[in-house]
């Protein structure tokens, strides 16, 4: 793909994720217009909304991967993984703040964002094994609350980088389900 190419792609998805989560019913012609692209030039890679709806989905597949990837959570001291995460995290949610739960009718995304989910939960049982969290909490809990609570930093601390919002979200998580 040319560059000119690959960066209008990445503008017209970006462009679709943040729209699409205001409102889930933006048409193409938005989308492109936003963009700064011509609606045919979203077509040309795009037969439709829902299609260009998954690629948005897929690309924040994608970035949450490379995310978890490079938090490094099996091998990392547990506090560095986390907050890594965190902050990884927190930048992938504004740059594609798109909810991948609406693909619950994809079975492959879906497949994609339990995977993810499961590498957390396996994150959180190294976590509490090595005593940086509370054991006994009820099973799935931490990890629904870390999820919420990026979701709150990502909305709620705008005026924060991505690593400030981490300090604060892994504080907060800590004190919650910290073992101490």
């Amino acid at each position: 793909m040319r560059a000119d190419a690959a960066r209008n792609l990445e503008l017209v998805l970006t462009t679709g994720a943040r729209m699409l989560a205001d409102d889930p019913g933006t048409s193409i012609a938005a989308i492109a217009a936003e963009a700064g692209v011509d609606r045919r030039t979203v077509y040309r890679r795009f037969a439709g909304r829902e299609e260009l709806l998954t690629a948005v989905y897929e690309a924040r597949l994608d970035a949450i991967e490379q995310a978890t990837e490079a938090a490094r959570l099996r091998e990392a001291p547990v506090p560095v993984a986390l907050h890594r995460y965190v902050e990884l995290i927190v930048g992938v949610n504004r740059k594609w703040p798109t909810e991948v739960s609406r693909m619950r009718s994809d079975p492959e995304i879906w497949a994609r964002r339990q995977r993810s989910v499961d590498e957390i939960e396996l994150f959180l049982q190294r976590a509490t094994d090595e005593g940086f969290l509370r054991p006994g909490l009820p099973a799935a809990w931490a990890g629904r609350v870390l999820g919420q609570l990026l979701h709150l930093a990502t909305r709620e601390l705008p005026g924060l980088s991505d690593a400030q919002a981490a300090d604060v979200l892994v504080e907060t998580f800590l004190r919650g389900f910290g073992a101490s």
